[in-house]
């Protein structure tokens, strides 16, 4: 698919200068840098200004909320780009069922921030950033979320250590290293003629649907992934499988491996413990959805790759 990488968090080519991560002398060079600036999070949410992502010196105020381990990230044309989070930090007032929605649309000011700069959850904005910000927030919403749910050394149960400028922990008790983890999850463009297969979970809101999705099993192929998947959830058999594009997807570290599949059959009878509905849509009737204007069904949300892979085969560009 030639425009495979315009997905969002598709990639925008950052130099994640690898080689450097286990360079401490060069690493504590760049923090020194006066150029060097730091991305910020805050319990799973990112600083922004408007659309844009904010980068704070590596000397600012907020970062005395910070937890004590940063992330290098690479060099960004020349500038050394990090990464902090500072979930330490109690906001007044601070709505928990607000944050619990399915969407999170609070926002959350520091008081060491001019107004403007406020935490928001990334799937408010993510449609909006630049290739560049995009790549760099994911890659540290991704390692972070892993930092804070692999404390442990999983083969002793001691406490590891960061290491490798974010991207390694270290186990100081039997020495295992280890490493963040990326889950394989295909979703699928599943087609019957003029139809598209929809489906929707039960704790998703209201008239939302999307292509059906789940995670890649050990010793499965993609293409054996979609197929078990569709059949699982919806007892539709797929023939031919074929690779679309893929989408780093930080909530909290997946890469969805978009692909298409053509439907042997259209009788659905569906697992409701997988998804609580499915059906097929015409083109026509898709051209409705995506537009905003079907009766019951919601637009997907721009900057999924559902979303992508559904425009691009209603503008008939799947090649």
């Amino acid at each position: 698919m030639r425009n495979s990488e315009s997905v969002t968090f598709g990639g925008s080519g950052l130099d994640r200068a690898a080689n450097l991560r286990g360079d401490d002398a060069k690493l504590a060079e760049l923090w020194a840098d006066n150029a060097a600036r730091v991305l910020v999070i805050w319990r799973g949410k990112v600083l922004v200004d408007g659309a844009a992502l904010v980068r704070l010196p590596v000397d600012h105020a907020v970062f005395g909320d910070a937890s004590a381990g940063w992330l290098f990230l690479g060099m960004d044309q020349g500038t050394p780009v990090f990464a902090r989070d500072i979930s330490g930090w109690e906001p007044d007032g601070l709505d928990p069922a607000e944050m619990a929605q399915f969407i999170d649309p609070s926002q959350q000011q520091h008081p060491a921030l001019p107004a403007g700069q406020v935490f928001v959850e990334l799937r408010s904005v993510m449609a909006q950033l630049t290739p560049r910000d995009a790549e760099l927030i994911a890659s540290a919403k991704s390692l972070f979320d892993w930092h804070r749910t692999h404390r442990f050394c999983s083969a002793c149960g001691v406490e590891s250590n960061m290491t490798m400028a974010g991207w390694q922990r270290d186990c100081p008790s039997c020495e295992r290293k280890h490493f963040p983890r990326t889950d394989p999850v295909v979703i699928m463009l599943i087609t019957h003629g003029n139809s598209v297969l929809m489906g929707r979970s039960p704790h998703w809101p209201e008239g939302m649907y999307s292509l059906l999705a789940g995670f890649v099993e050990p010793g499965e192929t993609i293409e054996g992934a979609v197929r078990r998947e569709v059949f699982e959830e919806a007892g539709i058999k797929i023939g031919a499988v074929d690779y679309l594009a893929s989408q780093p997807w930080p909530y909290p570290s997946s890469l969805m491996v978009g692909c298409k599949g053509e439907a042997l059959n259209r009788d659905i009878t569906i697992d409701p413990v997988e998804i609580e509905h499915a059906l097929w849509l015409t083109r026509e009737q898709m051209l409705e959805v995506h537009a905003g204007i079907h009766p019951v069904i919601k637009p997907a949300r721009t900057g999924a790759i559902a979303h992508f892979l559904v425009q691009h085969w209603l503008a008939d560009r799947l090649d």
